[in-house]
């Protein structure tokens, strides 16, 4: 009897919770009544447009939550655009570097525009040169200028004998006589300018061909000029000739390179002689590219500008 009674007491507790499950769960007919006006609802709104039903009733609650809502997103906006404020403030730090360094270089490009254009205008004139010489040219950039403590005027550049150099050739620039090729190593060559005071070039004044020799004044300055003194002591030179190497084509200067122009005429009774000063064309304190006149079709490391001035 005890097991027994045990057992349909157990049973009483079961149907209890059955009965009061059975009687929170909702009516399975409620549910399909919500469905059926859900549904309903539905259709009367969207077959109805603009003059729907159910248009009044949203009008009503949107004025009544819309304000609630604008409040609430003005309160959370300043948290929630933290994040947007980071990203921001990042993107703006690297747009800000990448506008420096455009700035950074078209400062650098302006700040170099005189020097190209300059080189570059140097460039096309040692093609004129090339062409009114009737010569080929190497062309080079002075590198470097002597030492004034060797009592020399030199300079260094950087073209050597593997570019087709060798002593005693002509170097001009697109303004004329620049000097002679003293040395060379592979890569490099010492220039002897014709201002140099050991300088003495071969020099034919142009209107009347009377020849003489062009010696350096030992002075960067073009105003202090180059002294020509002609074989012909009674020939008197005029101012504003210009004055042109008579070399040979062998010797360490070429024949009709361009020297300078004749400044001032100097008489000396003792020595029934004339002294003329000649204003060199070359400006040698802003030496930059100048070109090594070579054989045509000599072997070179770099392109040589031709004597019809086509690069090679």
């Amino acid at each position: 009897m005890g097991a027994w009674g045990g057992h349909e007491g157990r049973e009483r507790r079961w149907k209890g919770l059955d009965r009061l499950e059975s009687r929170n769960r909702a009516p399975r007919s409620l549910l399909v009544a919500l469905v059926l006006a859900s549904v309903t609802l539905i259709t009367l709104d969207v077959s109805g447009g603009g003059d729907s039903p159910l248009e009044p009733a949203r009008r009503v609650v949107g004025e009544a939550l819309g304000p609630a809502e604008s409040a609430a997103a003005t309160a959370v906006r300043p948290f929630t655009a933290v994040p947007d404020w980071f990203r921001s403030k990042g993107d703006l730090a690297e747009e800000v570097r990448e506008l420096e360094a455009s700035n950074a270089e078209l400062r650098g490009r302006v700040e170099l525009a005189g020097f190209d254009r300059n080189r570059l205008e140097q460039y096309d004139g040692l093609t004129a040169a090339a062409a009114d010489l009737g010569s080929a040219l190497v062309p080079a950039r002075v590198v470097a200028m002597g030492p004034r403590q060797s009592q020399s005027l030199t300079v260094t550049i950087d073209a050597g004998s593997a570019a087709g150099l060798g002593p005693d050739m002509t170097v001009v620039n697109d303004d004329g006589l620049v000097g002679r090729v003293l040395r060379v190593t592979r890569s490099t060559a010492t220039v002897l300018l014709v201002i140099d005071p050991d300088s003495t070039v071969g020099g034919r004044v142009g209107s009347s061909m009377e020849i003489g020799f062009v010696t350096g004044s030992g002075s960067l300055d073009q105003e202090t000029g180059l002294d020509l003194r002609l074989v012909d002591d009674a020939s008197v030179p005029a101012r504003g000739d210009t004055v042109v190497t008579w070399g040979s084509a062998t010797g360490p200067y070429a024949p009709g390179v361009p020297i300078g122009t004749i400044t001032d005429v100097y008489s000396s009774l003792r020595e029934a002689s004339q002294r003329a000063v000649v204003e060199p064309f070359v400006d040698f304190s802003a030496l930059d590219v100048v070109g090594v006149m070579v054989p045509s079709g000599s072997g070179s490391d770099r392109a040589v500008i031709e004597a019809d001035g086509s690069l090679r």
